[in-house]
């Protein structure tokens, strides 16, 4: 089962913190994953701060396109739980 974000909170840097819908939640540091076409420009805090959670797949995206896979978003949100 892929897991869903119910909830995600800008906290401080690239650190967001995340809700996932079988309770699971913690911090998640996106400072080492901002590379490549999509993940530069989110190297622009302001711009970072722009995530929403896709209604659809419940995972992070950005205007300007970029996501990321829930997935990984679980496995690093369990490392701070």
């Amino acid at each position: 089962m892929i897991p869903k974000i119910i909830e995600a909170e800008y906290e401080h840097d690239y650190i967001i913190h995340l809700r996932f819908d079988d309770g699971i939640e913690g911090d998640v540091d996106m400072s080492q994953e901002l590379y490549g076409e999509l993940f530069e420009p989110l190297k622009n805090l302001e711009m970072f701060k722009q995530f929403t959670l896709h209604p659809e797949f419940h995972t992070l995206c950005w205007p300007n396109g970029a996501d990321i896979a829930p997935e990984f978003l679980y496995e690093k949100a369990k490392i701070t739980a």
